[in-house]
């Protein structure tokens, strides 16, 4: 059994923080889990384009508003505590968080991450051995 609380992992290695969100990592690959689960912030006023070409992600926010953009239709869905939404064809995607307000949101990868990814220049993170 694995337990975990955020302040576990609060100013340790598996947060991590760049310019438009801080990513607090709960579980990765080493848990063993097929999965990994990050608490994240995504930073007020942040415009976030990704393309996950080798992770799916299942995205349940719990805090904030903002707002998902489909590249390759352009349709927009806003997003508010108590949406979810899920990368299941490794969308183009454009996720922005309202001005002033942060949004806070559960992260589920598969496969999962190893703990201190970041996006690289297309938005997405090296798939992992």
């Amino acid at each position: 059994m694995i337990i975990k609380k955020l302040d576990d992992v609060l100013g340790t290695s598996a947060e991590v923080d760049t310019t438009g969100w801080t990513s607090r990592r709960l579980i990765f690959k080493d848990a063993g889990m097929g999965y990994s689960v990050n608490d994240t912030i995504i930073k007020p006023g942040a415009r976030l384009d990704m393309t996950y070409r080798h992770h799916l992600e299942t995205v349940y926010c719990i805090e904030g508003r903002g707002q998902i953009t489909d590249m390759a239709t352009g349709q927009t869905h806003q997003i508010a505590a108590g949406t979810l939404y899920a990368l299941n064809a490794h969308d183009h995607h454009v996720l922005e968080a309202n001005q002033g307000v942060a949004m806070r949101m559960v992260c589920v990868f598969n496969p999962p991450l190893t703990g201190a990814e970041v996006h690289d220049a297309t938005g997405a993170y090296a798939l992992e051995p």
